[in-house]
């Protein structure tokens, strides 16, 4: 069951300062939509609220809506953790807990949230989740070895099995391929491919290409200057945001014009 995300008229503060301002849309089920714009338009801070990441920053907060599947995140008594385990992140450096094996690194999430598992339980999640992010044939035999041993590839995919261990419905990749090269982040992209087909997938990426390539829905952002906040300038099918924007802003910086 793949989850609709509705954002209502939302704006995302930190303390005083509006980071992102009046933004609405639909994020529809087992899709991939791309954020796209400029540095410091609201594109990370945005992705962030939809699973309440923001929060750990201190004096952040929001007001608007955030829906998935009816319900709002944001509603009174709704628990933040249980939140991050419906709509899972992948962040822009690969993070895996350098002292764990492989195989904790995969089981993490799931031990936070303080899950019982028996080993064969926990054996069978680990071989699901690895091969859910086409790393299983790559570390089978080492899966006792430290997670940092191996290559920043591989540790972004084995933070997606991380991810995917937890079985999320939405995961939100906050430019997943920034720090990997050419060959690695074309292994991402086949894998968010083949997880759309269960996920709802949202992505963060300045790479117009890879936006192009991985997403069905585009969202472009922007600001009007320093210390404005960013707004969603324009949302649409990717091909016709790609082929033929309506706003000439979009058109100027997928075209790189700007940006």
């Amino acid at each position: 069951m793949s989850m609709r995300i509705e954002i209502n008229d939302l704006n995302v503060y930190y303390g005083k300062f509006l980071a992102v301002e009046g933004v609405s849309m639909d994020i529809a089920p087992r899709s991939v939509t791309a954020f796209i714009g400029p540095s410091g338009c609201g594109k990370s801070t945005l992705i962030r609220t939809l699973n309440r990441m923001h929060e750990v920053i201190p004096g952040a907060y929001v007001d608007g809506e955030v829906l998935v599947d009816g319900n709002n995140l944001y509603g009174p008594g709704v628990d933040p953790v249980s939140v991050r385990r419906q709509i899972g992140m992948v962040f822009q450096r690969p993070n895996p807990f350098p002292t764990m094996s492989i195989r904790d690194n995969v089981l993490a999430g799931v031990k936070l949230n303080n899950r019982r598992i028996s080993k064969s339980d926990a054996d069978d999640l680990v071989e699901k989740s690895l091969r859910g992010a086409n790393l299983w044939e790559e570390v089978k035999d080492r899966l006792d070895k430290p997670g940092s041993g191996i290559s920043g590839g591989q540790q972004q995919r084995l933070c997606i099995a991380r991810t995917i261990a937890v079985e999320p419905e939405v995961i939100l990749m906050d430019e997943p391929c920034s720090a990997l090269d050419p060959i690695s982040t074309l292994a991402i992209e086949d894998l968010i491919e083949e997880l759309k087909s269960e996920y709802t997938i949202v992505i963060v990426t300045h790479n117009m290409q890879q936006a192009s390539r991985v997403s069905d829905m585009t969202a472009f952002f922007n600001i009007a200057g320093t210390g404005m906040p960013g707004k969603l300038i324009e949302y649409d099918a990717t091909e016709k945001m790609f082929s033929n924007p309506s706003v000439k802003a979009t058109e100027d910086y997928v075209s790189g014009k700007f940006g």
